[in-house]
């Protein structure tokens, strides 16, 4: 049983020297997955078979992060291969120049979601980027139509005369890129924006009522996709560009394990689907 923890803190922080002290905790507590550190703050899923390790090690964490939010959950593979620290500058490439303070967030608890959800005036908008979205979403929700979420600030210009003295709700896997979309909405005078506190992970978690929900979520790790109740769902994944697929698209003449899917084949060169494939080969070898 692998424990993991998915984190983030959206305050500023100097952060430059704790790449080198996190790298060095996370080895001696035998911790699998990312942690990405920017000027903005701390955003991270981790994983560890050891309960008391991986508590251990979000405790170090939070003496430097004391305002982070954190989620929990459990699942029976492993769900990251590795360890890795990354430095960017932005927790969420958004193409803005925001920063996560310069906005006030307002967050509704995932047991009361359902209640804002239903309420006729409230529109839900899924952040999230289409692939994912495609694999599930809060019924009634609109999507952006993304391709990432850099592309997520001209969705909210070119609609925001819609959206203006509207509730809007918004939400995404793990509540950090509401943190950034709940900025990008105000900066354009959309004020009555609230995240889903936690995002679709800890609703799934802790809502006593999920029949809102439909469908899996994409998660960022080995599992691909979680059910309502956070179990490994039934998606797969493409390791050319990393999208989710069904048990039908597995079936598409244009699949080949570990090269190419429906979803890519015209967005790769050849050069780098043999690539794809003599890395898949030697993948094979080792885990053989």
């Amino acid at each position: 049983m692998f424990h993991i923890s998915t984190f983030y803190d959206c305050h500023e922080r100097d952060n430059s020297f704790l790449n080198q002290i996190l790298s060095k905790k996370a080895d001696e507590f035998s911790i699998v997955g990312t942690i990405i550190l920017t000027p903005e703050g701390i955003n991270s899923t981790i994983a560890c078979e050891n309960l008391k390790y991986l508590h251990s090690f979000e405790n170090f964490i939070t003496k430097y992060y004391p305002s982070i939010n954190i989620g929990r959950s459990c699942t029976e593979i492993k769900p990251f291969k590795k360890f890795k620290i990354k430095e960017r500058h932005e927790l969420v490439p958004s193409g803005t120049n925001l920063k996560l303070t310069d906005y006030s967030k307002s967050h509704i608890d995932p047991e009361l979601w359902n209640k804002f959800s239903e309420n006729e005036d409230t529109i839900l908008i899924d952040v999230r980027n289409n692939y994912e979205n495609s694999v599930g979403t809060f019924k009634g929700a609109l999507n952006p139509d993304t391709r990432n979420f850099r592309e997520f600030k001209h969705f909210v210009k070119k609609n925001k005369n819609n959206f203006k003295e509207r509730k809007i709700g918004i939400f995404c896997t793990g509540g950090i890129r509401c943190e950034k979309a709940s900025s990008i909405f105000k900066s354009e005078d959309i004020n009555y924006v609230y995240q889903l506190k936690g995002g679709i992970l800890n609703y799934l978690k802790n809502s006593k009522e999920k029949n809102l929900w439909e469908g899996e979520c994409f998660v960022f790790d080995e599992r691909v996709t979680v059910d309502k109740d956070l179990n490994k769902g039934s998606f797969q994944q493409c390791f050319a560009c990393r999208r989710p697929l069904s048990e039908k698209d597995l079936e598409s003449s244009h699949y080949s394990a570990g090269v190419s899917c429906h979803q890519c084949i015209d967005e790769k060169s050849e050069e780098d689907r043999l690539r794809y494939l003599e890395r898949h080969k030697q993948s094979i070898k080792k885990n053989n």
